[in-house]
């Protein structure tokens, strides 16, 4: 990270330095190309009006070119090239080279403007030099013009001479903002640094407000993450603890057969356990296959529109014949309620709640399963009238392996995972559960959909 900061704030800096520098070169250039033709102008006027240049004028008046050649030559002119035009384009007087061999200079562009406005002003570039020549024509009263030029270096040739000295100074300002690059970097990183080192204290504020909501969100996850381990590691000791405990039973009866240690009337009552152990090992097992399953909550799930009411229908004629066996009078009531879910998952959600509201309940107890719609939301309702939860407990039995009555869970084969199953479905769905208990009077268990 470091590193890309330090060489994406060199590149700006080149950048800005090469930018800088041809932004200056125009600037500079362009006011110098002011100057030059404001100069010339100036120069132009002033000449006009020196005295000296008023005699010339007005002995030459404009007919004897020898004459107006004479005069001219009197003047020092430095730098500044002068020539005099006659109204045809003829040219009266040079101070550079001699006027006669000089073209007709008629089809000048400052010549032409100079006629028609009273002035002109033209630039024209010699590439061969890397110059250029700036003009400056002025109308006189009897129709001569006066044109003085000068040359100046072209943008290029000022730039190039200027080259070493940019680049001096470039290689500098890259030096000086590598440096204060790293300097900043190291201060910019060192608040993030130091919030990673203290990641666990909420007290522990980051230094730079826009990192608070990222902060708050790496805590969360990290407390999730802390949480899902020990969710896990507690999953792994009850697994082994539950599954320890049918597999015990099943090697104990079966030393005792294997020492002939069992009587011919206890054989039926040891076999009779052997079985319910091995009955209650496949249960525990399948359920733990099944939490598994639905905790992959990126496995493909196969929605479809269906009846509520009529999946509820179904598991209570499945599990007709539990409720007989233990006493309990089951009843399903409700009306259409279409939801999009996935049936399998629905049914065995309906079956784990009906299970335990027939398992958990009192002889002769009831069980009532309704179906209806609560503000457009389709409700399932599961009341037993059962040995109901404690208080205490209540936000507890949805948990993996957590039972009220564990002597009770055993002894009906519960495996302590049906309602952590039930959770799962419900939160594929998108459902909510809520749970109303009262001890030693019942539990009333609804999913909203």
């Amino acid at each position: 990270m470091k590193r890309k900061i330090n060489l994406r704030l060199a590149f700006i800096a080149v950048v800005a330095i090469v930018f800088t520098a041809l932004a200056t070169t125009v600037i500079f250039y362009n006011l110098f190309q002011t100057q030059v033709r404001e100069d010339l102008k100036t120069n132009a006027h002033l000449l006009m009006e020196t005295e000296m240049f008023q005699d010339v004028y007005r002995q030459a008046g404009g007919s004897d070119t020898s004459a107006i050649s004479d005069q001219m030559a009197q003047f020092d002119s430095g730098r500044v090239r002068i020539t005099w035009i006659a109204p045809d384009g003829t040219v009266l007087f040079d101070n550079d080279v001699s006027a006669s061999g000089l073209p007709n200079h008629l089809d000048r562009p400052e010549i032409q403007k100079a006629l028609k406005t009273g002035e002109g002003e033209s630039i024209r570039r010699s590439d061969t030099m890397n110059l250029n020549t700036y003009y400056y024509a002025l109308r006189m009263e009897d129709g001569t013009v006066l044109r003085l030029s000068t040359q100046a270096r072209t943008i290029s040739s000022v730039f190039l001479t200027a080259l070493p000295v940019i680049l001096i100074i470039a290689a500098v300002i890259l030096v000086f903002c590598i440096l204060l690059g790293h300097f900043l970097t190291r201060q910019l990183i060192r608040p993030i640094e130091q919030m990673a080192e203290n990641l666990d204290d909420p007290a522990c504020s980051p230094a730079y407000k826009e990192l608070q909501p990222f902060a708050d969100k790496i805590r969360s996850q990290h407390e999730n993450v802390l949480a899902a381990a020990k969710s896990r590691q507690d999953f792994t000791a009850n697994v082994t603890h539950e599954l320890k405990t049918p597999i015990t039973a099943i090697s104990g009866y079966a030393e005792l057969i294997e020492n002939k240690m069992v009587s011919g009337d206890e054989e039926v009552h040891v076999a009779r356990q052997i079985r319910e152990n091995a009955d209650r090992l496949t249960n525990l097992v399948s359920d733990i296959i099944r939490l598994s399953e639905l905790d992959h909550k990126e496995l493909p799930h196969k929605f479809e529109q269906m009846d509520l009411y009529q999946a509820a229908k179904d598991c209570c004629d499945n599990l007709m014949p539990l409720a007989e066996k233990k006493s309990v009078k089951l009843t399903c009531q409700g009306t259409y309620a279409g939801i999009n879910g996935e049936k399998s998952m629905i049914q065995e959600m309906i079956e784990n709640l009906m299970q335990n509201a027939i398992r958990y309940n009192k002889k002769n107890g009831s069980v009532m399963v309704t179906v209806t719609i609560d503000d457009r939301h389709p409700v399932l309702i599961v009341e037993d009238t059962g040995i109901g939860i404690p208080k205490d407990q209540q936000e507890r039995v949805f948990e993996r392996f957590y039972r009220v009555d564990k002597s009770r869970s055993r002894a009906t084969g519960g495996t302590g995972l049906g309602l952590a199953i039930v959770k799962h479905i419900a939160d594929i769905h998108s459902a909510e559960i809520s749970l109303e208990s009262t001890l030693g009077v019942g539990t009333k268990i609804t999913v909203t959909f």
